[in-house]
């Protein structure tokens, strides 16, 4: 009941128990192409969208939400859509690593990012991929590589592609594909942005305005060392039973002895406050 949210009132239950304050709700189903075309798409967003408003009801500060954009639709359908959503608890907007075989970096997706920028909400990439071509010829093969991998390719598009420079106030989030994969990252775009005549800024992420969530198996004062201690922020993957879930994620984290108590408080809150605007 908590879990499929049949029962609204366990779930909070259950977030007392765990000492969780907030909860930001990710879809499921649209961790994968759904749909081939823009009616579809926008059907199947709009009850989405309205699903979820519709839990928000129940408590409106505790139960949030990301919402969806029918990215095949017209800027002024995604931002009528975004606006309804954004009135009914979503603190944010849902991107997969791919989007319908096109990079984050597309020039395709600068109509999103400023209704984005405009509305104040942030870009929030969840493990998922949205391209069918790649989705496809991955499928055999693990969901590391069809999902993770094309998250943390996200990332690195939009910094070598300078899109955060281009939406100066367009915060953006990484969810549910540990943080492991900072440091590669970074160390790789330092060189390429090199040769491309740019310096990479010491403080990468806090310069782009990017949080990524972080596990509670992750090297986390490694990755401390190259994101800073205000872009990493955790995550529970509440209801579910693959790699990333840890339900008592929040408990486990706060007995940790290689965090000092700043660092674990804005790791389980004040990161997390930041990117979603609480």
């Amino acid at each position: 009941e908590s879990r499929e949210f049949h029962d609204a009132q366990a779930r909070i239950d259950h977030m007392d128990e765990l000492g969780i304050d907030i909860q930001v709700l990710y879809p499921s189903l649209f961790l994968r192409p759904a749909v081939r075309t823009a009616a579809s798409e926008l059907a199947l967003i709009k009850a989405y969208n309205r699903w979820l408003a519709s839990i928000n009801k129940h408590a409106p500060e505790r139960l949030r939400w990301v919402a969806l954009p029918p990215l095949l639709s017209s800027p002024d359908v995604i931002r009528a859509e975004l606006a309804e959503a954004q009135d009914h608890g979503a603190c944010g907007i849902f991107m997969r690593g791919l989007e319908w075989d096109k990079a984050v970096g597309d020039p395709y997706f600068y109509p999103l990012y400023e209704i984005a920028t405009e509305l104040g909400l942030p870009i929030c990439f969840h493990s998922g991929n949205g391209a069918s071509t790649h989705h496809d010829l991955f499928i055999e093969d693990t969901s590391f590589t069809t999902f993770k991998l094309a998250v943390v390719g996200a990332f690195h598009s939009l910094i070598e592609k300078d899109i955060p420079g281009k939406f100066p106030d367009l915060h953006w989030g990484f969810v549910e594909v540990s943080a492991q994969w900072v440091p590669y990252v970074c160390h790789d775009l330092r060189y390429r942005l090199r040769r491309l005549g740019r310096r990479m800024p010491d403080n990468l992420l806090a310069e782009n305005r990017m949080y990524v969530a972080c596990e509670v198996t992750d090297d986390i004062p490694y990755i401390l060392s190259y994101a800073g201690d205000g872009q990493i922020m955790l995550g529970t993957d509440y209801g579910h039973h693959d790699p990333s879930s840890e339900i008592n994620a929040f408990t486990l984290i706060r007995e940790r002895n290689d965090l000092t108590a700043d660092q674990i408080e804005r790791i389980t809150n004040t990161n997390a406050r930041a990117l979603y605007g609480f």
